[in-house]
């Protein structure tokens, strides 16, 4: 049987404000006004409760608001609220996998279909309560209504405070004292009910149907519906891609790394809140920031492996930035995750205990920090014909498959030497004859060769040699199997290798 219909109806008020201060905890006391708009047509879009009670309004310019003294001006941040609208609809998706977005001036507002979360959550009233205290831990202050109809938990979440749940059969009574712009209707409508004394949505909903629908059109059905609380809807759930991203734009660009690390301490913490909601963690964040004369910063932290360490993601980002600072003063910072799964590794009873991941992430940043991110991590090959070619790479921990034994086999190894030791040679017919290395000398008996090589041509790192594999003995009958390098650039012999 299909379960009675229930709605829960979140409306966030305020909503720019709401977006800035959820990760500026230093101005949550404060009274903070956001202003929208260009220059000198900036007024007041939103603000807190703290700069209502010092008595500013919306549309108030910046000179009337500098006139109550030393209170903090924010700009409006579109991204930031687009931000902050993805934290709210991932915490609201917990409760329900259908939620639909509603206008709001100002405010970012859902309707949830909680229909048949009883089982889960308990009754309507505990649904709410669980509602507020979870949007709450994500930073925002939300008012909160359940009821049976779609349109009554979204209007009376719009004008309401705090939680209110609206049993069935009582929607017209809960929205009788709402006023009439709660239905977003033209100014002309608005005049005509002002006329007719009709301020709020009881007395609308007190007017005969029959007498309506002749002077005010088909539409008046429809206002008379959503006032009596009984309007009917077709829900249309939102479909959101999941993306771990905080973005905050600072009103005084930020110079000192200890101001940023506290804001960035914040956004962590958020990130990891919202993986963990998923049973995720953060195998790598991307950091970048607009920075002064229209300079872009960007890095990558990436730990060893994924992480819901706030303090450790946070040191890692401390000694990232040390080591490579900004070169100007921060406008914005965006902090993006990429999500994996952490694994538990069970040891042997027997076998000793490993360091934590986070120690070795820590000390490789440290090094980092000391020797340069280039001399750190592990080689990797590069695909060139460039001898002996290679980069330092992060290193990362991957759990490998365990692997059958294999039989061992015999084969021959070249052990290079670095660096190569210069070699004094003679040439007999355009090949190694004798060579001598420090005080040994050698008769070269077999020699295999020459393979020439050369590229980079256009760079400073260009290369020009030739190889010869060579069997040698010494004077005192010793025998040795070598690579050995002329250096057509410099003029220079090496002995580059031994084959054991």
């Amino acid at each position: 049987m299909k379960p009675a219909d229930l709605y829960a109806g979140i409306h966030v008020a305020e909503f720019p404000a709401q977006s800035i201060l959820r990760l500026r905890p230093d101005l949550q006391s404060s009274p903070v006004v956001i202003l929208s708009g260009s220059p000198p047509q900036e007024r007041v879009c939103a603000l807190n409760t703290h700069a209502r009670k010092r008595g500013l309004m919306p549309g108030m310019t910046r000179l009337e608001v500098e006139d109550f003294g030393s209170i903090p001006i924010l700009s409006r941040s579109l991204e930031t609220e687009a931000s902050a609208r993805t934290v709210l609809l991932e915490t609201l998706s917990q409760f329900s996998p259908r939620i639909e977005e509603v206008f709001a001036e100002h405010a970012c507002s859902f309707v949830l279909d909680i229909a048949g979360s009883e089982l889960l959550f308990g009754p309507p009233e505990q649904i709410a309560h669980r509602l507020r205290d979870t949007i709450a831990s994500s930073g925002f202050r939300a008012s909160i209504t359940i009821s049976a109809n779609f349109h009554t938990a979204r209007i009376h979440s719009e004008f309401a405070r705090g939680i209110s749940v609206i049993p069935t059969d009582s929607e017209a009574a809960a929205l009788a004292s709402i006023p009439i712009n709660a239905l977003h209707l033209d100014l002309d409508h608005y005049q005509t009910f002002a006329l007719w004394g009709i301020s709020t949505l009881g007395e609308l909903a007190a007017l005969p149907e029959e007498e309506m629908i002749p002077r005010m059109g088909q539409l008046s059905r429809t206002w008379l519906s959503l006032a009596r609380g009984n309007a009917s809807h077709t829900f249309q759930p939102l479909e959101e891609n999941f993306e771990l991203k905080e973005h905050i734009e600072f009103e005084n660009h930020i110079e000192q790394l200890d101001a940023l690390l506290f804001i960035g301490a914040n956004m962590i913490g958020n990130l990891i809140g919202r993986a963990l909601c998923r049973a995720l963690s953060l195998a790598s964040i991307h950091i970048e920031m607009s920075l002064e004369h229209s300079l872009t910063y960007k890095r990558r932290l990436q730990p060893a492996i994924p992480s819901t360490d706030r303090k450790f993601l946070l040191k890692l980002l401390q000694l990232e930035l040390a080591a490579h600072p900004p070169q100007a003063a921060i406008i914005s910072l965006t902090l993006t995750a990429d999500v994996g799964h952490q694994s538990n590794i069970q040891l042997g009873l027997f076998a000793p205990q490993a360091p934590e991941p986070s120690r070795l992430d820590v000390t490789l940043a440290r090094l980092k920090a000391m020797v340069g991110s280039d001399r750190v991590g592990y080689p990797a090959l590069l695909d060139s014909h460039c001898p002996g070619s290679f980069e330092m790479r992060d290193f990362i921990v991957r759990n490998q498959p365990s692997q059958p034994k294999q039989t061992s086999t015999t084969c021959t190894s070249l052990r290079r030497i670095r660096p190569p030791h210069p070699l004094s040679m003679q040439i007999h017919s355009g090949q190694p004859a004798i060579f001598r290395d420090g005080p040994s000398r050698f008769e070269v008996s077999v020699a295999y060769g020459p393979w020439q090589s050369s590229g980079s041509w256009w760079d400073v790192d260009r290369w020009d040699i030739e190889e010869w594999d060579v069997m040698a003995t010494a004077a005192n009958g010793e025998s040795i199997s070598c690579l050995l390098v002329h250096d057509h650039l410099n003029g220079k012999w090496l002995l580059d290798a031994y084959y054991d």
